[in-house]
């Protein structure tokens, strides 16, 4: 795929942190590095970076979309009361993943896996 500039920098600068980060961050820290793009440019670009499979979204329990770069799946217990995310390793899917590309002739980018309850602090660790 060629990229365009904009998205160039944008992968340059995901590939730069070590966590997801929101469109309006991004932009943030894009123009905190002296690479100015305007919202609208970040948003488009990340979109397009999507559609190539080389950036996936996850939205967090308050509905804000997250990026990072599709390098390996993502797994998350996440907690409905104060919205930790906590990275799991395990995956089931990955089997399901290669028959599902098979039987209906769809090339998977990445998926994700996310579990939803209380943490150990909001329930009392009971």
């Amino acid at each position: 795929m060629k990229r365009t500039r904009s998205q160039a920098n944008i992968v340059h600068v995901l590939k730069s942190l070590s966590h997801p980060i929101s469109a309006q961050d991004l932009y943030i820290e894009m123009k905190n590095r002296d690479l100015g793009l305007g919202l609208a440019t970040v948003y488009r670009s990340l979109e397009a970076l999507k559609l190539d499979g080389e950036v996936q979204v996850r939205q967090l329990p308050n509905g804000e979309a997250v990026y990072s770069l599709v390098h390996q799946d993502q797994h998350h217990l996440t907690c409905v009361n104060c919205g930790q995310s906590f990275p799991i390793d395990q995956c089931p899917v990955h089997d399901l993943e290669k028959k599902l590309e098979i039987s209906h002739q769809f090339k998977v980018y990445y998926h994700t896996l996310e579990f939803f309850g209380l943490c150990h602090l909001c329930h009392g660790g009971e």
